[in-house]
């Protein structure tokens, strides 16, 4: 957690805050998630702060655990690699994005079942109010914002092998992200039925798409192509190093004792400089897993100069 960047470990600690505050505040008669949570535009207990809310609450100890792994194993590298504001803006814009595009189901589904002819509706074992009903119309979670990560990540690096549990041989990180996507849209289109918030999830990844699409037009392509993970980092390093070099630059020396000076300053340039492409090399052949806590120190503080 110590070296982990501070975006992502802030995100994860939040949502375990959020967690405990929701199992503590049960024990005294609160429902935060009826607070918290996303709600239909339309029920009475909908809220526009809910669309920031919701997504730092979680329906159980496996939906928070699921979310939270998926962001510290891909959103602390999408941070190494975008910096920490960026890969902020891209969570939010994800997050609040799959809540939108659940709001715009609920709303079709809310004309389709012909719900505003009716004050009431019959939920089985009784009657109760259109109101009520809405309100249970309740979406919590940070799956959304998770899988635009997950898209990130295959944009970014769709050449990386990943071994994932139950496959027994390793998979890119493209045809990865690319089968999640249609799972969840056939999961979507099943109407199955599970609770599972399908729609907001592809939300999530749409607006990542989107986002991403529009930093690459912004930035002349900067963040696309298939690029290996050491490559990409190192280019961005180093435009990003002589973008703001006019701030880092030595003063010239003009004595012979600070000639020495530029001299070292240059030699333990040079030294980082090779460090680093020792650290990307091997992160190119053996994973970012491969790297020690030093290692991965050096890494996390180049990305931020």
């Amino acid at each position: 957690m110590m070296n982990m960047p501070p975006v992502t470990k802030n995100l994860i600690i939040i949502n375990l805050l959020f967690f405990l505050a929701k199992i503590v505040s049960v024990r005294y008669g609160v429902d935060l998630d009826n607070v918290l949570g996303l709600h239909f535009f339309l029920a009475p207990d909908f809220g526009f702060y809910q669309f920031f809310t919701y997504m730092f609450m979680h329906g159980g100890v496996a939906h928070i655990v699921f979310n939270m792994f998926a962001v510290w194993m891909f959103g602390r590298v999408m941070e190494s690699y975008w910096g920490s504001r960026r890969f902020l803006v891209y969570y939010m814009v994800c997050g609040v994005g799959a809540g939108l595009v659940q709001e715009g189901v609920q709303y079709v589904q809310y004309l389709w079942e012909g719900l505003a002819a009716y004050d009431s509706v019959n939920v089985g074992y009784g009657i109760i109010p259109m109101g009520d009903y809405l309100n249970r119309w309740t979406t919590i979670g940070a799956s959304g914002a998770v899988y635009g990560i997950l898209l990130a990540f295959g944009m970014s690096f769709p050449n990386e092998r990943l071994f994932i549990f139950p496959l027994p041989v390793p998979i890119k990180a493209k045809y990865f992200v690319i089968g999640y996507a249609v799972i969840e849209l056939l999961s979507a289109l099943g109407n199955s039925g599970d609770g599972v918030a399908h729609f907001a999830h592809l939300g999530g990844m749409v607006f990542g798409l989107l986002l991403i699409l529009y930093w690459r037009k912004r930035d002349g392509g900067y963040y696309g192509g298939g690029e290996s993970y050491s490559g990409k980092f190192k280019r961005w390093f180093f435009d990003r190093r002589d973008r703001f070099s006019s701030y880092r630059r030595p003063k010239m020396k003009v004595s012979m004792g600070d000639r020495k000076d530029d001299y070292e300053y240059n030699a333990r340039k040079r030294a980082d400089e090779e460090e680093l492409d020792r650290i990307l090399e091997k992160v190119r052949r053996s994973g970012y897993a491969s790297l020690t806590e030093d290692e991965k120190r050096k890494l996390f503080d180049a990305s931020q100069r």
